[in-house]
């Protein structure tokens, strides 16, 4: 089992840029495949991007591909999603999630295939 707090979140004007951080507990967060989801109000949670347990594969959503990065630090426990070139439309609660199994396109998009997530950051880029 693994417990996930992000944060990182706050606001930040369109073109700027902020740095999420999900720390987990438990020695076994290097066994976990990792993603980012992000729920603004009114719409459905949306994959945002997703990494693999050791880091050398990643997956972003097209809207977000070329302005984030998503990495790791298994040593530090840690889960990051560097975000450049804010847009409005990118203001949302951000949510980190740890999954099992195997990281295949596309089930490492979907939310119900992640065990454990945490309690969301929220982000609001201002025009």
């Amino acid at each position: 089992q693994v417990q996930l707090v992000e944060s990182g979140g706050g606001p930040v004007q369109t073109g700027g840029s902020l740095r999420l951080s999900c720390a987990a507990s438990g020695r076994t967060f290097s066994s976990y495949h990792m993603g980012w989801f992000r729920q603004a109000p009114g719409k459905e949670r949306e994959f945002v991007a997703a990494i693999r347990s050791r880091g050398d594969s990643t997956d972003y959503a097209d809207s977000v591909k070329g302005r984030f990065t998503v990495s790791r630090d298994n040593a530090k426990l840690t889960l990051y999603l560097q975000m450049n070139s804010l847009k409005p439309e990118d203001t949302a609660v951000y949510s980190c999630a740890a999954a099992n199994g195997f990281f295949a396109f596309p089930p490492r998009r979907r939310s119900g295939n992640y065990q454990y997530w945490g309690q969301g950051t929220q982000v609001t880029v201002s025009s």
